[in-house]
């Protein structure tokens, strides 16, 4: 009875974030089913290797074996089992972990820029578990030969892949500021707060969240949680302007409404960007104390976390309270602030560790895999080849235990089957 409760519950989930964004995952389907020994890569529909013998079972997708009795299963082990957000989804994707090779587990935890030409074939390549799509992608198309874009990206692996946009409104719009996407930009949080309070920024999320799943788009890199007071500010002009307060509120409005409507949010920067500089041309420090996080930064993280936020991306500042020997994105005090502090389960990305806030800091050694051990789920990046084998030889050699992986990626899986992106 217990079996068949729990497995009713995982198809509701199912079903419940699939109708939500059903437009949006419509094209979703199974791609390949077999991979190259040597290449590790998925064939898609109807294109079979030249040999099955070139078929390695570790390879396998579970969901794809033709001999049930060679698919691994297991339990959760039980230091994993957090009664988080996608929990209910945990035992399903930790047995697709179970049937997946090492590269395919690395894939996944790729968030990767997507490239201009040969998105479906990195895809596979590198089982990639995700993409993030800048303004150029969409130029000069339409909305049916975006979301026909997306769809052939997303349905690219046997595991489709999550696709994020940077939608904030006001000076980030990758997708609103196309004439053809969009009647009009998306205004700032800061215009659309002073213009109409808090119902202008609920119909605001609410119109945001219908297009991006309008056209694939399962994830936003959005809300910006930083509280910014100054006008020199980095973060100002994208920042609400409003206190610990107001700002926890637009969160939580915007996080609630945005996923009721298929779209994944992301909670950014934590742990708060505050007055510091811009990470994409140098470090930042940040010599706040952590009483000044408790009573103010975190606050608006804690009502989108209470709301639900299916993500967090951490940033690249320095905060000395907190770890003042690495930047955030890759100091595990600080993600085990976040897990344990503010309760957060659900998928912690890296802001983009192209950024040369990173590249200064880590000129010895690999950013991935200092992220990795850090505590991310899925990493930013655009060199993904060189990244990926610098995580593999880490798993290699021993620096990086493969349960670290494991745990990465079940959480991801599991994100991915309660959104409906996987099935």
């Amino acid at each position: 009875m217990k079996k068949r409760i729990c497995a009713l519950a995982l198809l509701l989930c199912a079903v419940t974030a699939f109708s939500a964004c059903s437009k949006a995952n419509s094209g979703v389907s199974s791609a390949a089913s077999a991979t190259s020994k040597e290449s590790s890569v998925w064939y898609p529909s109807g294109k079979e290797p030249k040999s099955s013998d070139d078929i390695s079972d570790s390879e396998q997708y579970s969901g794809q074996s033709s001999d049930k009795s060679d698919t691994l299963t297991g339990e959760v082990p039980t230091e994993w089992q957090d009664g988080g957000i996608f929990s209910a989804n945990y035992e399903k994707a930790y047995n697709i972990v179970l049937n997946m090779s090492l590269d395919e587990k690395i894939g996944q935890m790729f968030y990767a820029r997507c490239p201009d030409s040969g998105a479906v074939e990195d895809a596979q390549g590198y089982h990639l578990g995700g993409y993030v799509i800048f303004g150029e992608f969409f130029k000069n198309k339409t909305k049916q030969e975006v979301a026909d874009d997306i769809s052939n990206i997303r349905n690219a692996n046997t595991i489709p892949l999550t696709v994020s946009v940077d939608e904030e409104g006001g000076t980030v719009t990758r997708i609103s500021a196309k004439p053809l996407l969009s009647d009009h930009e998306f205004q700032s949080p800061r215009d659309l707060y002073s213009e109409g309070g808090i119902e202008l920024i609920k119909s605001d999320a609410e119109e945001k969240a219908k297009l991006l799943c309008s056209l694939g788009v399962d994830t936003n890199l959005a809300p910006v949680c930083d509280i910014c007071e100054n006008e020199d500010d980095f973060m100002y002009d994208r920042s609400i302007g409003l206190d610990a307060e107001g700002t926890g509120e637009f969160v939580s409005e915007v996080t609630k409404i945005s996923q009721q409507n298929g779209v994944s949010v992301t909670l950014k920067h934590f742990p708060g960007y505050g007055s510091n500089v811009d990470t994409h041309t140098g470090i930042a420090v940040d010599d706040r104390s952590y009483e000044e996080f408790e009573s103010k930064d975190f606050l608006p993280f804690k009502s989108g976390i209470e709301a639900g936020a299916h993500a967090v991306l951490v940033s690249h500042n320095i905060v000395n309270c907190m770890d003042s020997t690495r930047p955030a994105s890759i100091s595990a005090p600080v993600h085990k602030l976040l897990r344990e502090e503010l309760g957060f389960t659900g998928v912690i990305f890296t802001d983009d560790l192209a950024m040369n806030a990173i590249s200064e800091y880590t000129s010895d050694s690999s950013p991935v895999v200092e992220a990795v051990l850090a505590g991310n789920d899925m990493i930013l990046i655009s060199d993904i080849a060189e990244s990926l084998s610098d995580v593999r030889a880490a798993v290699e050699d021993g620096r990086i235990d493969e349960k670290i992986i494991d745990h990465a990626v079940m959480r991801v899986l599991a994100w991915k089957l309660t959104t409906g992106v996987l099935k």
